[in-house]
């Protein structure tokens, strides 16, 4: 098999497992490396000894590639093959067959850790019929959020990459719901974008009333297609635990179903976003809703899995669901307000 090919399926079922990122940087890493050289240059440099003394290539790396040199499928991608042949959750298995796309996800653009292209890649194994890029907006410098300029940049490779994918490429921003209510990009921009994903990332432990009105004028906001991971909570992992905001959810759900607003179903196992009261608050109000991975990388992608097993143990309606509807229902519902 070809060896990048291999060297980056591998580093998506370790991303996909939530391995340390240091294992999966390697095989990427590797990828990176060999991606430029043809199969007939490979192999004649694993075979002269350049590809081991290669620098970013190491033992594990090298041995796949010279597997995949020789012809094989590389022991170390049969064992992960064999070890993530079951869906990473049990539950929902009805609703996860009837997701066709995914609404939040990030690049190396901003905080994600691959580009643009292998999170599509991503996206079209795992049999995605689209897949929003929703990188940050600019408030948010720790996650290099992008800025107008940036962004515009952005939308060019976008549109450049749309159509050469099995997969459709949806542009989109997660964008900040500032302190004011206010959406952090310029709504020009915001305007041209197919996903606008709108979430509270600062101030967390406001008080209910400062968190809910600021989170309405988030939700009011004609641009706004999805309330991102509402409570901010996070259960576990690697950053520690948060409790969820504050605030009037009655009233939020009530404005999401008023003004057209989905409700993010947050498939990151540390996030689990909303709780699942908060979950039957929405139904009740009357809210749509949308199963995203918030990916990073591009095995992360497939914790859909999590969203739909949460969903459907919520009794959440998959014609209720955006992420279920077919490409061109959702960018007509997503540009209807605009």
């Amino acid at each position: 098999m070809d060896a990048t090919d291999a060297l980056n399926e591998i580093a998506f079922w370790l991303e996909r497992e939530l391995a340390p990122t240091f294992k999966v940087q390697a095989f990427r890493k590797a990828a990176g490396i060999i991606a430029g050289l043809s199969a007939d240059e490979v192999a004649e440099r694993v075979h002269d000894g350049r590809m081991k003394s290669t620098k970013g290539i190491g033992d594990s790396t090298f041995a796949v590639i010279s597997e995949a040199v020789d012809g094989a499928v590389p022991d170390r991608l049969e064992t992960l093959r064999e070890r993530n042949t079951q869906p990473l959750a049990s539950g929902g298995a009805e609703l996860r067959a009837q997701l066709r796309g995914d609404l939040h996800s990030h690049s190396d653009w901003s905080d994600g850790t691959t580009s643009i292209e292998l999170m599509v890649d991503g996206a079209r194994f795992l049999g995605r019929e689209y897949q929003a890029l929703t990188d940050h907006s600019p408030t948010l410098t720790v996650a290099n959020g992008l800025s107008p300029e940036r962004l515009s940049e952005q939308l060019e490779v976008v549109a450049g990459i749309d159509s050469t994918h099995g997969v459709r490429l949806l542009s989109g921003i997660e964008v900040d719901i500032l302190e004011s209510g206010e959406l952090d990009q310029q709504p020009e921009l915001l305007g041209r974008l197919d996903v606008v994903v709108a979430s509270v990332h600062s101030k967390l432990r406001a008080d209910s009333i400062v968190m809910t009105q600021r989170m309405l004028g988030g939700i009011r906001d004609p641009h706004t297609n999805v309330l991102g991971h509402c409570t901010g909570r996070l259960v576990s992992g690697s950053r520690g635990t948060r409790p969820p905001s504050e605030f009037d959810a009655a009233r939020v759900f009530a404005a999401c179903a008023e003004h057209d607003v989905a409700v993010e179903i947050n498939s990151r196992p540390e996030r689990q976003d909303p709780p699942d009261d908060l979950i039957q608050l929405a139904l009740e109000a009357g809210c749509l809703f949308s199963i995203d991975s918030d990916a990073h990388a591009p095995g992360q992608l497939d914790f859909l899995s999590y969203g739909a097993e949460r969903a459907a143990a919520n009794g959440v309606p998959a014609e209720r669901i955006v992420t279920t509807w077919p490409v061109d229902r959702l960018l007509e519902w997503t540009h209807a307000k605009r």
